[in-house]
């Protein structure tokens, strides 16, 4: 099998580009149908129309990437040739999800910096309920992803830090698949360009990732700020399509079957379990204290109770380990045998652990 490494046709970040979106999608399509959350609407409705000197067709989305959303989607888009999603990470994939189904482009918007699905050719659809369903693996990424910083820096500092959450997990990833000699979403084995990707992006989080919570808290974007918004969006983006997904988003995965877990954002969930990734491989002790240690400094979750389960049942937890070693699951990815009893063990220890390092 190649080395393979993908990513979106064109990546634009900087302040002050939404403006320029009609530039960019002019390229792609006269007719743009726009996925935008009634709340976002708000923000950037006006602006867009402005940009694009004219009317526009705008769609709300209903809050759920499933099939039934993108059903609904595809029966609205009409002579439209373009689709646009603008806002988080479910918004971004249903859009991905409705240009695969109708055979159009798409442009990503991201209005906030908190996953790294912006730039993939991915779709991660759950049910209307909120449960992981499938992945929809698509035959190209994102012809553009346009990142207006103004914009995603004025957002609340959380959804910024749930993204340095997904992108926390992206090296560890990685890593795992390269040492299994596992496949990718690309389609093929892990680059070097991609493990590359992949540790600047974890670099990048551990040497600014406070930094840019801080400035972010003030609503200011500062070069820490656009710096974390480029690990969370374009080197996570890249690094975890072509570096490959392990244990840490399978187990996301399997935590979606609690009800009690589903106010938590996805990189939230993600950086917990990273650290049950790091404790399922035996990763050394200064490994796991940095990447404890960075957790608790920009506030992601480091115990059971950060995600929601503060009085964890075995029956609960065996359900969740059960989940993230389903038939098909990212977590063979690591490079070691995996079953639910040891899946089940790690989410204890992760959870004692963190607990410790709290106490301290």
């Amino acid at each position: 099998m190649a080395n393979i490494i993908i990513s979106p046709g064109k990546y634009v970040q900087g302040k002050g580009e939404l403006k320029n979106l009609k530039t960019y999608v002019d390229a792609l399509g006269k007719n743009p149908f726009i996925l935008v959350s009634e709340s976002g609407m708000k923000r950037v409705k006006a602006p867009i129309e402005a940009g694009f000197g004219g009317k526009v067709t705008f769609e709300s989305f209903r809050g759920e990437c499933s099939k039934n959303e993108v059903d609904r989607l595809i029966g609205l888009m009409g002579d439209c040739d373009v689709i646009v999603g603008v806002g988080g990470g479910k918004i971004l994939d249903t859009a991905k999800a409705v240009g695969y189904y109708t055979k159009k482009p798409v442009a990503i918007v991201p209005t906030i910096a908190s996953t790294d699905a912006p730039c993939s050719a991915l779709s991660v659809l759950y049910t209307d309920e909120g449960v992981f369903d499938q992945y929809l693996f698509l035959p190209q990424n994102p012809n553009l992803v346009l990142i207006d910083t103004d914009i995603v820096s004025a957002a609340p500092a959380r959804l910024l830090v749930s993204g340095m959450g997904d992108a926390l997990a992206t090296y560890f990833e990685a890593r795992a698949t390269r040492a299994s000699n596992g496949s990718t979403c690309a389609g093929g084995k892990v680059t070097k360009a991609a493990i590359a990707l992949a540790r600047l992006c974890y670099e990048t989080l551990i040497e600014e990732g406070l930094q840019a919570k801080l400035a972010v808290e003030q609503k200011v974007c500062t070069k820490a700020v656009e710096d974390v918004i480029e690990a969370n969006t374009y080197l996570s983006g890249i690094g975890f399509e072509s570096g490959g997904l392990a244990g840490a988003h399978a187990i996301h995965n399997g935590f979606t079957v609690l009800p009690q877990c589903h106010s938590y954002y996805h990189g939230e969930k993600v950086a917990f379990g990273t650290l049950v990734q790091l404790v399922l491989e035996n990763a050394p002790s200064e490994e796991l204290e940095e990447v404890i240690g960075f957790c608790m400094d920009v506030g992601l979750p480091t115990t059971l109770a950060d995600i929601g389960v503060s009085d964890p049942v075995a029956a609960d937890l065996m359900a969740v380990a059960n989940a993230a070693c389903a038939e098909g699951e990212s977590i063979y990815n690591m490079p070691l045998e995996v079953t639910p009893e040891k899946v089940y063990a790690a989410i204890l220890g992760a959870d004692a652990i963190g607990r410790y390092f709290k106490a301290e």
